[in-house]
């Protein structure tokens, strides 16, 4: 889809530190993250949550509360009026919210909308579907976060199988998968401010408050330490670190018209969104769909991979870099400048409102360009976005 009359302000883009799960953020649903680092983050930039008509919530995991989505979110954020659907498309969920909220001012719905994204994959809720046939009355149960990432119920593959399957296809050795996860790693230890980032207040016992304010769960990462690790998969070529972990966030985006934009953005700019796409390929060849999602969404934008100036990308697992780098001619190091989910972790929802926020910022410190994302999601789906700024 393309848009014409969509602009994210430049600083009105934002996202809490990422935590690996069962970290700091794990007792915290996903819910009250989304309240406190919202809250604070328009307050910060000075926009009046009320000024905000139209919210879109993404979320993938099922807290507390979270049946009324948007409506006591909003309430909360002191926005009454306010409401919005939630939105759930596994990884793509955050390109997903982006266009809905950007269809809402492309059509002059609304001024001013919102794409916030929030998920907690620590303690995923584990839920039980009645089964009164069964002896006794025994019901199925899921878990709602593990229980995906081990079978595709299409293919009866696991996510690690559709890495391995592109690895196999693409002939990339377990070298070249090595050197692109230290790659992403040295890429996102070269950052050292992230203005972007607002910290996390953990409420605690007795009044207590603890804040968090940087990425929790990075491990130091070298060629000699990534040698070592035994595949995951027997005979395989992906480790424990060349793939994810799970993690818990929020991040949220403005959206708006490009007069309000530059409005709200003190005149400091604006981040237009040119397009949003969205594709799929062949069963348990996951790895593979950034590309045809990343090309829809430059034909939307008349544009070819040659006009773009930075790509940030959803990368589970390193060998969706070399895929795309492949298939396109884009080169690797021009890619995830402030390093990736490889890295930093993914907590579904949000992960790839990181990375859009992160394309922005990278743009931003070249003088303006235009920027890709694009990351894949389960069933072998992918998202991408286009920006120019």
């Amino acid at each position: 889809m393309r848009f014409s009359k969509a602009a994210i302000p430049l600083g009105l883009a934002w996202s809490s530190p990422f935590c690996r799960w069962q970290g700091p953020l794990a007792e915290m649903s996903s819910v009250d993250l989304a309240v406190d680092v919202t809250a604070r983050a328009l307050g910060a930039r000075g926009l009046a949550s009320d000024e905000i008509t139209h919210y879109v919530l993404g979320t993938t995991v099922p807290q507390l509360t979270s049946f009324y989505g948007v409506t006591t979110i909003a309430r909360r954020l002191g926005a009454p009026l306010a409401t919005g659907p939630t939105i759930a498309q596994a990884c793509a969920t955050s390109a997903a919210c982006v266009r809905a909220a950007a269809t809402e001012v492309e059509l002059g719905a609304h001024e001013v909308t919102l794409a916030l994204t929030t998920d907690r994959t620590s303690n995923g809720p584990v839920l039980l579907f009645p089964a009164p046939s069964r002896p006794g009355g025994a019901p199925d149960s899921e878990h709602w976060v593990n229980s995906p990432m081990t079978c595709d119920p299409t293919t009866g593959q696991s996510m690690l199988d559709t890495a391995e399957n592109v690895a196999a296809d693409g002939g990339f050795t377990r070298t070249e998968i090595d050197e692109v996860t230290l790659l992403r790693y040295e890429q996102y230890e070269s950052v050292r401010v992230r203005p972007y980032l607002v910290p996390v207040h953990v409420p605690g016992r007795k009044g207590a408050t603890t804040v968090v304010d940087a990425d929790s769960g990075v491990h130091e990462t070298t060629a000699a330490g990534l040698a070592k690790l035994a595949p995951v998969k027997p005979a395989g070529v992906m480790t424990y670190g060349s793939q994810t972990h799970p993690a818990d966030g929020t991040a949220g985006i403005v959206i708006t018209t490009p007069e309000r934009a530059m409005e709200l953005s003190g005149g400091k700019g604006i981040a237009r969104v040119r397009s949003v796409e969205f594709a799929r390929v062949a069963g348990a060849m996951m790895p593979k769909a950034p590309v045809p999602a990343a090309l829809a969404a430059l034909a939307d934008a008349g544009l070819g991979i040659a006009d773009i100036d930075v790509v940030t990308t959803h990368n589970p697992f390193a060998v969706n870099d070399l895929w795309f780098a492949r298939q396109t001619g884009f080169p690797l190091d021009r890619m995830n400048p402030y390093g990736c989910s490889l890295v930093y972790g993914h907590p579904q929802a949000p992960t790839g409102a990181r990375a859009i926020i992160e394309l922005i910022a990278a743009l931003v410190e070249r003088g303006g360009g235009r920027g890709l994302f694009t990351g894949c999601a389960a069933g072998d789906t992918a998202g991408a976005v286009v920006v120019e700024v």
